[in-house]
């Protein structure tokens, strides 16, 4: 599902013609791409001609009482522990990435002119999907998210932005932390930004914090490049 800058508040069917930039939204477990149409809307003032995709998770939810329709998961929540949670992540991330996959050649946008913004478990997907495929998005912008599994490597081809309310209690912040300590310690291109008195939520002081980011820091890749680059 594609947001429609010319319809604020509906989704539809079909991406914008000749966008150069792609942002994919990733809600959180137990919602929907509805959830996530103030952050759409919150990227789309600022970049009007670009194709923002949210997708609904791969699975209905399957953990809540009375399982509501509509509500979405990208992995099973139900019975699951610090031991289980990666399996659980890896064994949808093939399809994940292919549902990424898809949306870029929709779009016809690269992968490298892609963002993978993910909301709790829309971040964790968005974090295990760079970690699989390095470079299947140029930046990720995890709020209120972890790692399933804390990386052994850091990309190089992807930037990373970890969002996080320091009132948070359903993914403290501490795991923020530790995946911004882990991906420095790897010379990862990273940054963390906290809010104070923010709970579990995508709140508009992070999305602007991201929107900033996303507006004026150069990915750490580009850099280098042009410092390595020929003399002109």
């Amino acid at each position: 599902m594609y947001y429609a800058p010319e319809a604020p508040g509906r989704l539809a069917m079909a991406p914008p013609a000749g966008a150069q930039q792609l942002i994919i939204l990733l809600h959180g477990v137990g919602s929907n791409p509805a959830s996530l149409l103030d952050m759409a809307e919150a990227f789309r003032r600022v970049w009007p001609g670009a194709a923002i995709a949210i997708p609904a998770g791969l699975q209905p939810f399957d953990a809540g009482a009375g399982m509501a329709q509509h509500q979405q998961q990208w992995f099973s929540v139900r019975g699951v522990t610090e031991d289980n949670r990666y399996e659980r992540v890896a064994a949808v991330m093939p399809a994940f990435i292919s549902l990424i996959r898809s949306i870029q050649e929709t779009t016809k946008v690269p992968p490298a002119d892609t963002v993978l913004a993910g909301f709790s478990q829309g971040a964790i997907m968005a974090l295990e999907a760079v970690k699989a495929e390095d470079g299947l998005a140029g930046r990720v912008m995890a709020f209120s998210g972890r790692y399933a599994q804390l990386p052994e490597k850091a990309p190089e081809h992807t930037s990373i932005g970890l969002y996080h309310g320091d009132q948070d209690e359903v993914m403290p912040v501490q795991v923020a932390q530790a995946a911004f300590d882990r991906l420095h310690e790897l010379g990862g291109d990273v940054t963390l930004d906290i809010a104070h008195g923010v709970g579990h939520q995508p709140h508009p002081v992070l999305v602007a914090e991201a929107i900033d980011r996303l507006q004026k820091q150069l990915p750490a890749r580009l850099w280098k490049k042009a410092l390595g680059g020929p003399p002109r």
